[in-house]
Parts: structure tokens; C-alpha cells; sequence
């Protein structure tokens, strides 16, 4: 079956973030980096508050559909940070891989503002515009941030965090990873 990627959504994560009803605020606040105990044996720049956090968001938003729980995996975590890092050092360019190995969302919100749970917020929120039905080039693409999050033959999780300029640049990646056209999530 045919996996479809994201191509174009990290401009529709960045519109998803503006279009929360909270205005941007005009100052960022700089990211504190984790010292090496707080990074809960990932390579990620998250700390483990953070790490908890988008653990436990996922996991409720999975569990309201009937879905079993994601474990944190280091591995991708550090995947999923190198590619923030990488888009931090691109001008804070959002583009998704091109190899796609593992499931992705990608998002971009003020720093200091924004935070990594936001992030799945952000994407969970797409949930309003998906029906339940099988996933198909003409009705993914609204949708594909949530469905993702939900796939359920998805077992780990792991996310990283940067920070360009004024923005906060949150990268997740999912394993195995969804978005199968002429499957469901769940």
C-alpha cells in the first residue's frame, strides 16, 4: 500500500499554530537547553517534563479513540532532533525529510510561547476535519497530522525541539508510521 507523506504541511503547521485564537506574543523567551541528567536518556533537547508531556498528550488523544498507548524512544528522538536541528540551521525552512522511514510532523510557533505539548495540540486539532473514512489522496491532507498521531499500528514516538530566531521548530517522528491510502487510522 501506498504511505503518503507530508509534503506541504509544514506551512499548514505553521498556519494550524497561528490559527489557535492566541495571538503571538511579541517577545520570545529563549528555550532553556536540558543539562544532560534532564534529557531522560534520548538525544533530544527536550527535558523530561517535555518529554512526559507529549507522551501523555499523544496517548490521550489516542486513547479517546480506542487506541493503545505510544512508549518514548530515544532513537527517534534523536532522529527526530537532528532534523530540527537541521531546519534551524535553514532558516527555519520547514520541509520534511525526503527519505520517509518513519511517520513525521513538523511544527512551527513562536518561542517562548509555544511549547512542544502546542505542538500536538496543534495537530490533534485536525481531528474536527476527519470523518473516519479511508484515507485517500483527496481527503488526507487536512487530516494527516492527527491521523498520524493515531495510527494504530504505531508503537513509539520520539521528538525533538530547536529553536531559529523567534520560533520554536518541533519535529516527531512515529514508528512503524501510518497514513496507508485505503486504510484507517483506527
Amino acid at each position: 500500500m501506498k504511505r503518503l507523506g507530508h509534503t506541504g504541511v509544514a506551512l499548514a503547521s505553521l498556519l494550524t499554530a497561528s490559527c489557535t485564537g492566541e495571538p503571538p506574543k511579541s517577545a520570545a523567551v529563549p528555550i532553556a537547553q536540558p543539562t544532560d541528567s534532564a534529557k531522560s536518556n534520548s538525544a533530544s533537547n527536550m527535558i523530561s517534563d517535555d518529554i512526559r508531556a507529549i507522551t501523555a498528550y499523544h496517548n490521550k488523544v489516542r486513547a479517546d479513540v480506542g487506541v493503545g498507548p505510544l512508549q518514548w524512544s530515544g532513537d527517534l528522538a534523536g532522529y527526530a532532533q537532528q532534523w530540527a536541528n537541521h531546519l534551524a540551521a535553514t532558516n527555519c525552512s520547514m520541509a520534511h525529510r525526503t527519505q520517509q522511514k518513519y511517520g513525521e510532523n513538523l511544527f512551527q510557533g513562536t518561542a517562548g510561547y509555544y511549547t512542544a505539548v502546542d505542538a500536538a495540540k496543534a495537530w490533534q486539532s485536525e481531528k474536527k476535519n476527519y470523518s473516519g473514512a479511508i484515507l485517500t489522496e483527496a481527503n488526507w491532507q487536512p487530516v494527516g497530522h492527527y491521523t498520524q498521531m493515531v495510527w494504530r499500528d504505531t508503537t513509539t514516538l520520539g521528538c525533538g525541539q530547536s529553536t531559529c530566531g523567534q520560533s520554536l521548530i518541533v519535529v516527531c517522528n512515529y514508528a512503524p508510521p501510518g497514513n496507508y491510502l485505503g486504510r484507517r487510522p483506527y
